[in-house]
């Protein structure tokens, strides 16, 4: 569960490596979970990259601390919290994905994240 103020691990290769929750797009909630969209602020970059610290971006959530459970009743978690960043049309910033990613993001229509994580759970 990510909500307003959780660092999150980006991974993917824009050259941010850590962001904060500043807020959750869709339904109303406080709480979003894999799959959502979320706006960042960006707070710590490699240096030379094109992306700033402090720079606001939409993201969707691929990793989660807190568990995941499946129709089939199995549990999924991670040990951390991870990010992609995305634009306004879905279409992700980078062009890697760091780490392994779970297939309910296809069900949510980011096709392109599941099929260039090396791993997906």
């Amino acid at each position: 569960m990510i909500q307003k103020g959780t660092k999150l691990v980006v991974a993917d290769n824009t050259g941010a490596k850590e962001a904060i929750c500043i807020g959750i797009l869709g339904s109303g909630s406080s709480i979003a979970k894999i799959g959502d969209r979320i706006i960042v602020s960006v707070r710590k970059v490699l240096p030379n990259c094109d992306i700033k610290s402090g720079t606001i971006s939409k993201a969707v959530v691929v990793r989660t601390v807190k568990e995941l459970r499946r129709s089939s009743g199995d549990y999924i978690r991670f040990s951390d919290n991870a990010v992609v960043l995305i634009n306004e049309n879905k279409d992700m910033k980078g062009t890697r994905i760091f780490g392994p990613v779970t297939k309910e993001l296809a069900l949510k229509g980011y096709n392109k994240i599941v099929s260039l994580a090396k791993e997906v759970l």
